[in-house]
Order: structure tokens, then sequence, then C-alpha cells
């Protein structure tokens, strides 16, 4: 595959045949692919950086507006010393996301009758079919109900559901009438909640009586309820809480907080509303949603995305990365509270009209085999998950398996793929018919960036090939210059494209200083990346303070801060160490205050207090070592490259030349083998 340059001298891989092994889809796969070889890719790539003014407005005109959009496609600056960071896409024109995702399909296109989701519940035993007119009946519902409430354009909801159709239910109806939604996962603490509804100003928060995941139960109402409590310092928002007729922990000796001054069920508030509401007509700046996202400061960072720009967006890579046609079954295996739910289970799909699984439970409950059961169920054909998860079910082999033959296309998202799991996905549950499609991007892009697509791209395991249309990536050194061809180094995009967020909400500065400041002229993922000779981008791993445990981000501030909350706690610093699950886990070193004793109370308080309550158990260390001493420059940064090897048990330090006492490395490494597994 010798490489060939596009105008901008940025190397795209060309159609030789590399000397790594690549795999190509089988004969037929894709005798109707939306792009059908890599000589279309090559051709459309090009439209979109050299002409994308007519690219996007080509796009746009699969969707209804209200006012067209006219004048200039896209204006940006993505220089800090040429004034304020901004994006703006389409300005001007007017839509509603949720008319184009469910009233353009009932009503112009016929799609009403359309199985819109497949919902699976946490027990096989609970299941439900929503068609396109029941999930528009259901928004209208549900919007009216919050204009009852009082909730009008430009306010702020906050939602903390688990993977029910209530929740898809909200943060539509939320859209439909100018609402912006903050969707929490529903794994995080009440401190992590409060922290969330305080920053976007929520004035009103959605949740459930609690969820199961697996046989554990959680109550999700008593969390939210901490939550308000904490906000009552402020405000305090209205708790509108949608329970179940039968309210989940009547039946186990547990009791449902309850608030008559603000709490109100959900079957009440939806009694007689009508299933009728005309959507709010939005500007396409306007913002359709905030979503939180780690920062390495240890404050999450409220992410804005706005209306035309990411609808356009996650439509077209939806359609295109999966290769999207009407008559397939496609689920992504992610959590709504993630941004792979927002574009990738709720938008995305049904902009396209998809029919869609949405799944409530866990990989292995109530058998291993859980998976694989639902493809064959509903007939799967494009399937999307987190390397966590494969490397998780690899360990049962093949036998679990159900019938997966009318898979097409699998997907991984949140972490890159090491090729041990690509291959065993690509040969044992694709049958090495299926492309394995690793897609790279983030909250803040608002969809892929480099990605495969099915038909078009020769794939190399771990690799996530080549940039999506309009998106134009670059490698820079740490002096900000541009490297050519094969490459290492800090991965950058030279230009927006639609999806791309607009802002950190109410914090410009942070905004600038986290994504632009650092190389002015270009986006800064975070991310290090490689460049292979063939063209072929490789993310390489965080360049900043930052985790990714089993596909969520974590900032190393973050889980810091709660670990030095405990009283005997006088200083901690915490490392990746690779996890053969989750990708990467969390190895903690403290430093005790003088005459405190480090034991096994003391690490399974950490692990609780610190993690499972401050931010939630995907934050609960795997490792935690007694740390007498960091090893500390002697301006007093913490070495974090010296902890990483520490963790790792890797010998092979190099120059320690810059530590104020090299002795705390001996030491730490004496004591590495007490760390608490």
């Amino acid at each position: 595959m010798s490489p060939v340059s596009d105008s901008s001298n940025r190397v795209i891989p060309g159609p030789q045949e590399p000397e790594e092994k690549t795999y190509h889809p089988s004969d037929g796969l894709f005798t109707n692919a939306h792009v059908p070889d890599f000589d279309a890719y090559l051709a459309l790539y090009k439209k979109s950086t050299e002409e994308p003014e007519e690219f996007w407005a080509d796009v746009a005109q699969e969707f209804y507006w209200k006012k067209p959009p006219s004048g200039q496609m896209l204006q940006f600056n993505f220089d800090v010393n040429k004034g304020n960071i901004y994006i703006k896409f389409m300005e001007g024109a007017k839509t509603n996301i949720c008319y184009n995702v469910l009233d353009r399909n009932v009503h112009v296109r016929n799609l009403g009758e359309k199985v819109a989701y497949y919902w699976e519940g946490n027990s096989p035993n609970h299941h439900q079919t929503i068609t396109y007119n029941q999930l528009l009946r259901n928004v209208c519902r549900c919007a009216n109900a919050l204009k009852l409430l009082g909730v009008k354009k430009g306010d702020r909801v906050a939602i903390y559901l688990p993977m029910i159709p209530e929740l898809v239910y909200t943060m539509l109806a939320c859209a439909r009438i100018g609402a912006v939604h903050s969707i929490v996962f529903a794994g995080f603490s009440s401190e992590s909640l409060c922290e969330r509804i305080m920053d976007a100003q929520c004035n009103i928060l959605v949740t459930a009586d609690g969820v199961y995941r697996g046989d554990k139960l959680i109550n999700l109402k008593k969390i939210a309820s901490e939550a308000l409590e904490r906000c009552k310092e402020r405000y305090v928002p209205v708790c509108c809480s949608p329970l179940s007729e039968e309210p989940l922990f009547t039946s186990v000796g547990q009791t449902t907080p309850w608030d008559e001054s603000c709490d109100i069920w959900w079957a009440d508030l939806m009694d007689g509303v009508s299933d009728e509401c005309e959507p709010e007509w939005m500007d396409s700046e306007d913002p359709l949603f905030i979503l939180y996202t780690s920062g390495s400061t240890g404050k999450p960072k409220g992410v804005v995305h706005t209306v035309t720009g990411y609808m356009l967006y996650t439509s077209l890579t939806f359609k295109y990365v999966f290769d999207y046609h009407h008559d397939d079954v496609y689920w992504c295996t992610a959590d709504i509270g993630w941004i792979t739910g927002h574009s990738y289970i709720t938008y995305g799909p049904l902009a396209n009209g998809g029919t869609s699984v949405l799944f409530e439970g866990v990989p292995v409950y109530p058998h291993v085999g859980r998976l694989w059961e639902i493809i064959e169920k509903y007939g799967v054909s494009k399937f999307y998950t987190a390397p966590t998860a494969i490397r998780l079910l690899m360990k049962y082999g093949r036998e679990p398996l159900y019938d997966l033959s009318s898979l097409r296309v699998l997907g991984t998202v949140g972490e890159p793929i090491n090729p041990e799991a690509w291959l065993w996905y690509y040969d044992v549950v694709g049958q090495q018919r299926c492309p394995v499609i690793d897609t790279f991007w983030q909250t803040e892009t608002g969809g892929h960036v480099l990605t495969p697509l099915p038909a078009s791209t020769p794939l190399k395991p771990g690799s996530a090939t080549c940039p999506f249309f309009g998106v134009q990536p670059a490698v820079l050194n740490e002096h900000g210059e541009e490297l050519e061809g094969e490459a290492e180094g800090y991965l950058v995009f030279q230009k927006p494209w639609p999806g791309i967020m607009r802002g950190v909400y109410g914090n410009q500065e942070r905004f600038e200083s986290t994504y632009f400041r650092k190389f002015p002229g270009f986006y800064v993922t975070g991310d290090g990346c490689r460049r292979d000779k063939d063209g072929y981008y490789w993310i390489t791993g965080r360049i900043d303070d930052m985790l990714n445990v089993s596909g969520h981000l974590l900032s190393t501030a973050e889980v810091e801060a709660a670990l030095t909350e405990h009283p005997s706690v006088a200083e901690a610093a915490v490392v990746s160490r690779p996890h053969a699950v989750k990708g990467e886990c969390l190895y903690c070193f403290v430093t005790l205050k003088d005459h405190k004793e480090f034991n096994r109370t003391l690490m399974e308080e950490l692990k609780r207090k610190g993690q499972r309550e401050k931010i939630g158990p995907i934050a609960t260390p795997d490792f935690i070592q007694n740390a007498p001493g960091l090893p500390k420059t002697r301006s007093g940064k913490i070495m974090r490259r010296v902890l990483r090897q520490i963790a790792r048990n890797e010998k092979d330090l190099g120059d320690l030349s810059t530590l104020a006492d090299p002795k705390v490395v001996e030491v730490l490494f004496s004591q590495r083998w007490e760390a608490a597994a």
C-alpha cells in the first residue's frame, strides 16, 4: 500500500498491499455498500476537505429545515493568538433534531410501524418492542409533561436513569422543546451527580427508584436524593422521578426516599398528557446537550454540543461507518450516559430510521453467553461494543456462542483494541467474515474521527486507520512542528467538522486552555498517535494525566483528590497499569500521615469511601501501595513516569538525575508486592 498525498500534503493510504497482514471484507458481503471501495473513499474524502460547503450541503438535503441554510456553511477560529476560539456551522438555519429523528421518519419516510428499539432488560424475561409511532407518542407526552413543570427552551434538565426506554423518551423530549439535556451515567455517586447538576444549573432531575445490574440492586433514588440534598446550598431542583408501577425496593425491604415538596411520580405526571407536541424550532448553533467528561484538573468539563452540526455528523458517521441499510438490526452495548450512547444509540441510528437493540443488562448475566443470545434473538447485523467486553468474553471461549450468522459488521469503541482481542473478535465472533471497525473519537468530537469503513478500508489489527470525511488530522512534535510521513507525536486536528464540541459550559477559558493553547491553530486531542508508512493512524494513549479504565476516561487528579480526603492520607499519586480485561486499571500510591498504619482495613476504606462513594465504582483502585515517599524532582513535581514503571515492575528506569531523593524508588520497588490486589 504505497502512500499517496492529497492537496494538503497529508499522507493517506494508497491502494497497494502493505507488508503487514491486512484484512479485507468477505467477497459479496457488501454488494450495496455506501462506500464500496478505497477509491470511492478517497474521492469522498477529497470532496469533504477541498469542497466542504458542497459536501455538507448535500448531507443537509436529507433533513427538514424550518428555515433552510444559507450563507457560509462553516466559520471558525482555532488560533488563540487571533482571538476567541469559536465554531459555527450553518448559523441562522432553523430545525429541530427530535423532529428530524422521529416525525420525519413517521410522516415523510413512512416508517411509523418500523421497530425503533428492541428493549432488552437486565433479565431475559423483560423485553419490549417500540415502533417509531410509539416512540414519537411517548416523547411528545414526556415533552408536554416537562412543559407542565415549567421547563422551557434553554433550561437544563439532568437525567440520571438506567438503560430503560424512559431515558430515550426524556432526552428526545428535551430536544423537542429546546431544553438542554445533561445525562449523568447511572453509576456515578451522589457527589458526582450533584457536581454536574450544580455546574449546569439544572432545574429538573429525572431519575428512577432503582436498577438491577446483574444480580445487584442499586437504589438510584437514594443516590439522587443525597445529591439534591447537597445541592440545597445554592438552590433546590425539582426531582421528577419515573418509577415502575411496583417500585423495585418494596420487595427487598428497602424504601424509596420521598420528598413531597419536590418529588413527582412519573405515572402521575404522564396521566392524561397529550401525545402531540409541536417542536421548538432551534437555531443551528443552539445548544442540544451538555455531557461531562473528566478533566486533568479533577473537575469534570461540561462539553457542549449544538443542534445541526451534531445531527448531520452523527447521522453521516452512523450511516457510513456501520454501512447501515434499512433492513439492518444494529446494537451498541454502550450506556447512553456516555457519548457513545448519545451518538450511536439515540441520535445517529434514529436519524437514519434505524432499528436498534437497547440493552439494560451486563454481558455475563444471567449467563456468559448473554450478548451472543441477544444477537441471535434479534438477528443483529451490526454490533458495536468495547474492547473491555471483548477481553472479558474471550475468557469463556467459543462454548457460550450462539448462532452469529446474522452479523456483518463488528465495531469497537472506548479505547484502542489490542491485536489479540481484535483477532479473537474477528476469528471467533465474526467467523472471519466481518470487518472489525476500530473507531477513535471522543466526547468532544461528537462522532467518529478516525475509523475504517467496512467495504473500503483494508484493516490492520489495532489501528484506527483513516480519517472520516471532513476530518484533517496532523501529528506534531513537542515544539508544535508538523511531522510528515511516518511519525509519532501529538494527535491534533487542523480544522473543525460539524459535530465538534462548541465549548465547555460556562467556561470559555477552560475550553481554550484545554484544547487550543498548547498548539495554537490546532485542536489538541490529548492523545498521542503513530502514523505508519501507509498513512494509517495508531492511537498510543493519553499524553496528559488521564486514565482509560474500561473505556471510561478518568483524571488522575480526580482520583487523587478522593484518596486524600481520607483522614489518614497525606498525599496520593495515581497511575495506570495494564489490565487483561479493563485495558488499564488504577494503581495508587498513598503516603500516610504520621503514626497512621497501612493495613487492609485502611485499603478497603480507601477503595470504598474514597472511590465508590466519591466518584463511582469505575474509579475503584485495583492496587493501593504504601508509599513512605514519592519520587519528586527538586522542584517538587511527582515523576509519574517512574511510578508507572514501578506499577508495571519495569526496572530499567532511565535517567533519575532530576530526582531529589533517588532512594525513594528503591523503597517503592521493595514494597511493591505489598500492594493490595
